[in-house]
């Protein structure tokens, strides 16, 4: 389960997402170059640490740290898609300039889609309990907490 929740979102973030996104700014060569090298080398890390080194004892999928890390997962994924919906509509086709994004979580954080990617890696570390996870979650806090304050400045 904690692989395939991992898939799911890989899938969606590297073939749905991508089809969803409206024209917008290009992104530079180098920013793409570094950013598909560290989901190549996450994605065989937590992979393969998730099919081969991984143990997890009988009635694991009913232990309180997979369900309320799962549920973790779930819920960040949720307000992760939604917050994307709310930023992809922001501007009319052909509108530029800045818009703060209104409804959903961004109600209550102005980084909301970095919020919600946030809980998503907390929950998956939680369910998977294992230090590959949580280093993966780590990273996500400090690369989109850095990006959020950016974003909230």
């Amino acid at each position: 389960p904690n692989t395939v929740n991992f898939l799911f979102f890989v899938c969606y973030r590297a073939l749905i997402f991508p089809l969803l996104i409206r024209a917008g700014k290009p992104t530079p060569f180098f920013t793409f170059v570094l950013a598909l090298l560290f989901c190549v080398f996450n994605g065989y890390l937590q992979g393969r640490s998730l099919t081969a080194y991984a143990a997890y004892p009988p009635g694991w999928l009913g232990d309180s740290r997979f369900i309320t890390g799962f549920l973790g997962w779930l819920i960040g994924m949720a307000i992760n898609i939604h917050s994307d919906h709310i930023l992809r509509n922001l501007r009319k086709p052909g509108e530029t300039g800045y818009k703060i994004p209104r409804g959903g979580m961004f109600e209550y954080v102005s980084g909301a889609n970095f919020f919600g990617e946030i809980l998503e890696w907390f929950g998956f570390a939680l369910a998977c309990c294992t230090i590959e996870s949580l280093a993966f979650a780590l990273c996500s806090l400090f690369i989109l907490g850095s990006r959020a304050r950016q974003h909230h400045k």
